[in-house]
């Protein structure tokens, strides 16, 4: 291991720590949260099972509107937000809140174009034999969209992982964080660089389990 490595690993571990939180924060936001916003989504759209034009617009325009910001002014602009809902607008904690509702949006979006994918065919045969709304959705529209949620949830993931390098504007800490603290500012260019290289492995090791698992869940 570079002596460099060495010599910082503890921060390093942290920084990693840190960016394990600040994401599985947002995958759980985008699984609990985001699946079923996009699913209302797409069931209230026009033409759609449970059509209701108001649910439809009041989601699209809020989906619209936080997937508009960029998400540096997110951030600063949910700091009152998050002073309320976690008590400080600083540390880790803080900066689970935007970044839960950038997943929320950003998945609810993915989960919809992924069920518009699914054959009108399968939602009406499904109807047609006397499937509640319940069943439509856990028995057809997931089953038949199950690759498509995962690719979209794999896709978000690495986002979640872009988006948690800013939140060294809050003191949220993690690898990105790390990198431009220790590595860009002291003028340690390795530092950053082997920072980066960890950034790269993360991501091509969720881009690979992510694309492997819908590939074997895809039975069309």
């Amino acid at each position: 291991m570079p002596e460099i490595l060495v010599q910082y690993q503890a921060e390093i571990v942290r920084s990693i720590g840190e960016t394990f939180v600040m994401v599985g924060v947002s995958i759980l936001a985008a699984i609990l949260v985001g699946l079923p916003v996009g699913t209302l989504l797409f069931l209230c759209r026009k033409g759609s099972v449970l059509e209701n034009r108001f649910i439809f617009s009041t989601l699209n325009l809020l989906v619209n509107i936080i997937r508009s910001f960029p998400f540096l002014l997110l951030v600063v602009f949910l700091i009152p937000f998050t002073r309320i809902i976690i008590g400080t607008a600083i540390g880790t904690a803080a900066a689970t809140v935007p970044l839960a509702i950038i997943a929320i949006a950003h998945y609810s979006r993915l989960v919809e174009q992924s069920l518009l994918d699914v054959p009108k065919g399968v939602i009406e045969a499904a109807i047609s034999m006397g499937a509640t709304v319940r069943q439509v959705i856990f028995k057809f529209l997931y089953v038949e969209a199950r690759s498509g949620l995962v690719l979209g949830l794999t896709t978000s993931i690495i986002s979640f992982i872009s988006y948690s390098t800013i939140m060294g504007v809050v003191g949220g800490g993690g690898i990105g964080d790390f990198a431009i603290r220790y590595g860009y500012q002291q003028f340690k260019t390795e530092l950053m660089m082997y920072m980066i290289i960890i950034m790269v492995i993360f991501v091509q090791l969720i881009q690979f389990t992510g694309t492997t698992i819908a590939r074997r869940i895809d039975k069309r």
